[in-house]
């Protein structure tokens, strides 16, 4: 990117999504400062942010996980990356950092996660990372995301693979029985294998857990 009336670099156009009004403003008035950086546009929702992007073209879009009332910020990540032509490098920032947070984030599209403790020199690398291509993530959640790559996966059998997919489409255990002409009594033995083999002991985290660590088809 260049600026052909300076000669020099263009500064990384941004748009900046977060439903909280007093947070938002603090940004603004943050980037506002930051060489290198053009604040072009502010969403407080990710129906708005959908719809400024599609008009200012920006290079980054700063996103915020939880937007209130409407689509959140990972379904807005990944609306926004899904489109054809140029589309924006998303940055999360956000004050969220747990495993299923960040997994999601990433497999929607987001460029990087960075999160609001960050210091603000942090956040104006981070965005010119970004709008590189470059994956910009805060040191937290780096630390997670290489310490759940080390992490062995749980080894499920294939019975239990099959039962951990019919229990992701929300079936109940006679369902489950039915549908894998097994007996009810053996999907519940199933079940409790893979709440251990898991480290859960309910059916939803069984569900979460194994979407955080692709155990699902």
């Amino acid at each position: 990117m260049t600026d052909p009336a300076a000669g020099g670099p263009a500064p990384v156009r941004i748009l900046v999504c977060d439903d909280h009004v007093v947070v938002r403003a603090g940004l603004l008035a943050l980037l506002d400062s930051a060489p290198g950086i053009e604040v072009v546009g502010e969403a407080g929702a990710g129906e708005e942010a959908l719809a400024l992007a599609a008009r200012l073209a920006p290079d980054v879009v700063l996103m915020d996980l939880q937007l209130g009332a409407g689509i959140d910020g990972v379904e807005t990540t990944r609306r926004l990356t899904a489109g054809t032509g140029r589309v924006p490098h998303v940055l999360v920032l956000t004050t969220y950092d747990t495993d299923a947070d960040i997994t999601r984030a990433i497999e929607a599209g987001a460029t990087g996660y960075l999160l609001k403790a960050e210091r603000p020199e942090e956040l104006f690398a981070a965005i010119h990372a970004a709008a590189q291509g470059r994956t910009a993530l805060s040191g937290p959640v780096a630390g997670r995301v290489m310490a759940n790559l080390r992490k062995p996966r749980p080894a499920l059998t294939d019975r239990e693979r099959d039962i951990l997919a019919q229990l992701a489409t929300g079936l109940g255990n006679r369902e489950i029985a039915r549908a894998l002409f097994i007996s009810e009594a053996t999907v519940k033995t199933h079940l409790r294998r893979i709440y251990d083999k898991l480290g859960v002991d309910t059916r939803a985290g069984a569900v979460a857990v194994a979407k955080e660590q692709r155990l699902l088809p």
